[in-house]
């Protein structure tokens, strides 16, 4: 039974990459327009010199250092801090102005994809808090993963 556990999460890790990878490469054919085989590659190569901090980490590359929050970490430490604590936060605040000002999408057409189709719909009261209330959690969220 373990081994069967083992190798259908095999193949559920191969579908999920899978379906990651094919997003990249749909972002560099249709911005780019570049053609499959070129998108595979170049994805290819680029996971593969992303993914050496990862995988010498803890042997060849292996070092200590001190993480802004005063913790001393390894490769994969320092990686769990930036994504955690700055990019998710950031990108979560990036994507929220976009829909909610008028230097972005702006909140009515933001609104409007939102509320396409059948379901529950989204209430246009929500605005004030989209536009003043979220960001200023973001921040919050962000400057204390900082200084944890």
């Amino acid at each position: 039974m373990g081994g069967l556990f083992f190798l259908f999460m095999t193949f559920a890790s191969f579908s999920t990459v899978i379906a990651v990878f094919e997003n990249l490469l749909a972002g560099c054919i249709d911005n780019f327009g570049w053609s499959r085989k070129k998108a595979a590659l170049f994805n290819g190569v680029f996971l593969l010199l992303a993914s050496m901090p990862c995988v010498l980490g803890y042997n060849l590359w292996y070092f200590e250092a001190v993480l802004p929050n005063g913790a001393v970490g390894q490769v994969l430490d320092i990686e769990d801090f930036l994504v955690s604590n700055l990019l998710l936060p950031l990108g979560s605040l990036a994507y929220l102005l976009f829909c909610v000002t008028k230097w972005g999408w702006g909140f009515d057409k933001y609104l409007a994809e939102a509320n396409a189709g059948r379901g529950v719909k989204m209430p246009r009261a929500l605005k004030p808090y989209f536009q003043f209330v979220l960001p200023i959690l973001i921040l919050v969220i962000l400057i204390q993963g900082l200084m944890r």
